[in-house]
């Protein structure tokens, strides 16, 4: 069942702020991406420029296999996140294909320490026989040039 594009774009922000990256993982595409453009929206491209994350779903399994590994020394106390989603905004339909536009707060705590950053997060969904899964996800940070702390989660 697809469902509302919009719906899987909430439930995949609980997912995350569940710390269920298993489950948050399994909705990408086998060919999908996560991607942090260093210069925010105003990168074309994740080839021509540095970016904060450009990972594949190699890189974003190995991320989550660190962030449940009990000796991961930055998880000690671990991090959780809030993230507050505005109503998403579809782009474009076309085919098996959405693109959707989602601005959001994002609020990550560990220890007595919290960062706040807020953006513009824009998916690429392609229509499968189970569901939507990801084919982009990408994070546009405001003030994305700015000195960033360390974010251990996925925005």
């Amino acid at each position: 069942m697809n469902g509302d594009p919009r719906d899987f774009v909430a439930r995949e922000a609980a997912l995350l702020d569940e710390r269920r990256f298993d489950d948050w993982l399994a909705l990408f595409a086998e060919d999908g991406h996560y991607w942090v453009p260093l210069l925010g929206a105003a990168q074309a491209d994740p080839f021509s420029h540095n970016s904060l994350a450009y990972e594949d779903r190699l890189l974003l399994q190995l991320r989550v296999d660190r962030l449940k590994n009990p000796r991961a020394h930055s998880q000690h106390p671990a991090s959780h996140s809030q993230h507050v989603l505005q109503p998403s905004r579809i782009e474009e339909e076309v085919g098996g294909e959405v693109r959707l536009r989602t601005p959001f707060l994002y609020i990550e705590a560990r220890g007595e320490s919290q960062i706040l950053l807020s953006g513009t997060v824009r998916h690429h969904l392609v229509r499968t026989p189970s569901g939507w899964a990801i084919r982009q996800k990408r994070v546009d940070l405001l003030n994305a040039a700015r000195a960033l702390p360390a974010i251990q989660l996925f925005i």
